[in-house]
């Protein structure tokens, strides 16, 4: 390996400790005095939970870890959103699971909360996974609730995604580990079976203080909503267990017993390691994003055997598309190109820049995928669509919608992995966000804007010099340097992937050599759901 590659890799292992570093923090939620209290109660923590729950020394990747990273400081913070959610295995089961975090503010739902959850109720519906609910938490967080109650992705579309999965025979387990508080009270009760763990496990629609001001009864939470009061009495809940660790067994024990349903069909065949070693694929990308790579160098150690057929190779040559296996899936995968390469037409194209040809070439691809039932794989380092005079005059708006349109109508599973930059109309038609790929992760090394922070900072300051001289007001050239530095450091933060994942733009920051696992396991997920009939819809060919 040359120094580059040295320098590279050096800077990437930096990242990652930083990530590494962070996620200890996240780890320990509310602090480890308020783990204490949870052990004394004779409570496990959430992620205790699912460790316990989950099959030993099996794979697992976590959603969301960085939700809320950085906000509601005000608040005291909200590590993780406040909730654990997890895709692995039980009794040999893929499941999704979300844990309530008591540590943190006694498990209370944020914004940022409800947001998490409900991604995690989508990846279900969307994959047809069973989800298991481990429930502790003291409600909503009320000086919050006007950002979390009433409107249409809030916390009453929890309880309307369960009565929508049972419809879908999607199964629901749910335990009540501690409170279980008002609206909150609904969730376990509407999913198919419920457990609670006696003398910790409370559900009721309104506490002993709230029954007390309300009716003036005077009684007991145990007695209002224990586990003796709705095994024995109401028949609210289905099962009882004496604590934390009988009640994840009943559950071990009932996910063990779920029958199959039609699978998706996707072509998989014995898996496969890259020839190219997958540890090495942290000393590609440049330290210095101006840089040109090849993306090629990327693929081969994510790909099984480091083997891939490219499709149209000499045509657009900004967008590379290929079928490949990764870990004995077949896939198809969509990668921006970072070197400069020329044209059919001998003209030269900028790396990470989608031209007409690469969206035209892109959109058949996809759609060649769809109609052979093979899942996508998007590797985002796009600056965005070529502008300019010949770019228009070729036809770059109706290319790239076209584009676009492949992407919104696929019926496939996408899968995105923002490696470095994905801006603008480029995220779009890479499957960003907003496209519904099943899973959306970023490495650390990521950047999600409208546009990079050098030019946006330029046009930023542009607009803010004009309005100050406008005034009348003089501004120096240290004046205008102090000020672009400001601008360009408030915008560089906002594009940086931790900015993404605390708002769940993304579904988490991954160790680069870890990709193979979260596209593995995310077709995995995806098998359990039948893919519709592709329809070509307005997509012009």
């Amino acid at each position: 390996m040359n120094i580059e590659f040295n320098r590279n890799e050096d800077v990437m292992k930096q990242l990652i400790s930083k990530m590494e570093s962070r996620l200890e923090q996240i780890y320990l939620g509310g602090g480890r005095k308020r783990i204490d209290k949870e052990h004394e109660k004779g409570k496990m923590t959430a992620r205790e939970r699912v460790a316990t729950l989950i099959d030993p020394e099996s794979e697992t990747i976590e959603i969301g870890a960085f939700a809320g990273y950085g906000l509601y400081e005000e608040q005291g913070g909200c590590p993780g959103g406040g909730v654990v959610v997890v895709i692995g295995y039980v009794s040999g089961r893929q499941c999704i699971i979300v844990a309530n975090d008591a540590t943190v503010k006694a498990g209370a739902w944020f914004p940022i909360t409800g947001k998490k959850s409900l991604r995690a109720q989508e990846i279900a519906m969307e994959n047809r996974l069973p989800i298991i609910y481990l429930v502790d938490s003291a409600g909503v967080f009320l000086p919050m609730q006007n950002e979390i109650f009433a409107d249409k992705e809030h916390f009453g579309r929890i309880f309307r995604n369960n009565a929508k999965m049972s419809s879908m025979g999607i199964p629901q387990i749910s335990a009540i580990m501690g409170s279980c508080v008002a609206g909150g009270a609904y969730l376990p009760i509407m999913s198919d079976e419920s457990l609670i763990v006696d003398k910790t496990g409370t559900i009721f629609l309104a506490g002993s203080y709230l029954v007390k001001a309300a009716i003036g009864e005077n009684i007991d939470n145990e007695t209002l909503g224990g586990a003796d009061t709705h095994c024995d009495i109401s028949g609210v809940t289905d099962y009882k267990a004496k604590d934390d660790a009988d009640a994840l067994k009943t559950i071990r024990s009932l996910i063990d017993k779920l029958g199959s349903f039609e699978k998706a069909g996707f072509s998989r065949t014995e898996p496969k390691a890259p020839k190219k070693k997958t540890e090495e694929i942290i000393g590609i990308l440049p330290e210095l994003r101006t840089k040109e790579y090849d993306m090629r160098e990327i693929i081969y150690r994510l790909v099984d055997e480091s083997k891939i057929d490219e499709y149209k190779a000499d045509y657009g040559k900004s967008i590379i598309t290929c079928y490949a296996r990764i870990d004995g899936w077949a896939v198809g995968i969509v990668a921006n190109q970072r070197k400069i390469v020329k044209s059919a037409k001998g003209e030269m194209q900028f790396g990470g820049v989608i031209y007409s040809d690469s969206a035209d070439k892109s959109a058949r691809f996809i759609m060649n995928c769809n109609q052979k039932k093979i899942p996508l794989i998007f590797l985002h380092d796009v600056t965005g669509f070529m502008v300019g005079s010949r770019s228009e005059h070729g036809g770059i708006i109706k290319d790239g919608a076209k584009m676009v349109n492949a992407v919104s109508n696929s019926t496939v599973p996408k899968f995105s992995i923002v490696i470095g930059n994905s801006y603008g109309a480029g995220n779009y038609a890479m499957c960003g966000k907003a496209y519904d790929p099943r899973l959306i992760v970023a490495w650390p090394t990521a950047n999600i804007a409208v546009m990079g922070g050098a030019q946006a900072a330029k046009v930023l300051l542009q607009i803010q010099t004009s309005t100050m001289k406008a005034k009348g007001e003089e501004i120096t050239p240290e004046q205008e340097k102090a000020l672009l530095d400001k601008i360009t450091q408030g915008y560089d933060e906002q594009t940086s992937s931790y900015y993404a994942a605390a708002r769940l733009w993304v579904d988490a920051i991954i160790d680069p050599r870890d990709t193979r696992k979260w596209i593995s396991m995310g077709i995995e997920a995806a098998e359990h759901a039948p893919v519709e009939k592709f329809n070509l819809g307005l997509i012009q060919t």
